[in-house]
């Protein structure tokens, strides 16, 4: 059973930046597509990135495009949410997920992930 902890959340103006990680174990991390999720309060989680785990191509939704990318190692079994020019509205509580084999169509949504790590805090001030 694949194990995900998130790492390097926190604090950050507006216009800064940050890096996220999620570290996996207990399983063939480069058999598992990647994904990125962020829930806000009152809000429903929404997918922010993935990347595939065959090719690596990888998907952002509009909202993050341009600001965010998305990379992982598959020798450290890590991804990474690299964030720039933040905004207020990014604030969330930031999931990663790991989806065994998945077709690159199914990689927005939440569904199609079978783990997920316990998430990490950032908070964007304005």
């Amino acid at each position: 059973q694949l194990q995900l902890v998130e790492s390097g959340g926190g604090l950050v103006q507006a216009g800064g930046s940050l890096r996220v990680s999620c570290a996996a174990s207990g399983g063939t991390f480069r058999s598992y597509a990647m994904g990125w999720f962020r829930q806000a309060p009152g809000n429903e989680r929404e997918f922010v990135a993935a990347t595939s785990w065959s090719i690596g191509d990888t998907y952002y939704a509009d909202s993050v495009k341009g600001r965010f990318t998305i990379s992982r190692d598959n020798a450290k079994n890590t991804v990474y949410l690299q964030m720039s020019s933040l905004k207020p509205e990014d604030t969330a509580v930031y999931y990663c997920a790991a989806a065994l084999r998945r077709a690159d169509y199914g990689l927005p949504y939440q569904t199609s992930y079978d783990y997920w790590g316990q998430g990490t805090q950032v908070t964007v001030s304005s």
